[in-house]
């Protein structure tokens, strides 16, 4: 039904800058009401196989939270079914595959969809 897509990864130097997009798609083609309550990224660094780290998220109300090791060089915006993380400043560390998640509001039914991801990878 829903399908969360993210693109806008790559390689890049440190102190270099990318922009990733992530978009929901699928369900709402016939002028649906489903709403989205809430869209975040996690990453997941090179050899974690388990655990997601949260990055960004914007929640209802416009309600964000970034995570410590980012704030202050990534930006994360959204619209009512997109969502944006520009990231500053990028670090070797911040090399990961970022997933964007939606919360999703489907008449009385919510659940969370995820994308497949996008690499990441910051060196010089």
């Amino acid at each position: 039904q829903v399908q969360v897509v993210e693109s806008g990864g790559g390689l890049v130097q440190p102190g270099g800058s990318l922009n990733l997009s992530c978009a929901v798609s699928g369900s709402d083609v016939a002028g649906s009401n489903i709403g989205i309550y809430s869209m975040s990224w996690h990453r997941r660094p090179p050899g974690e196989q388990r655990e997601l780290e949260l990055v960004a998220g914007v929640a209802s109300g416009g309600i964000i939270t970034y995570a410590d090791s980012v704030k202050g060089r990534f930006t994360i915006s959204r619209t009512r079914r997109t969502v944006t993380l520009q990231m500053d400043s990028l670090k070797p560390e911040d090399t990961a595959v970022y997933i964007c998640n939606a919360g999703v509001a489907d008449g009385m039914t919510k659940y969370i969809s995820w994308g497949q991801g996008t690499r990441v990878t910051v060196s010089s």
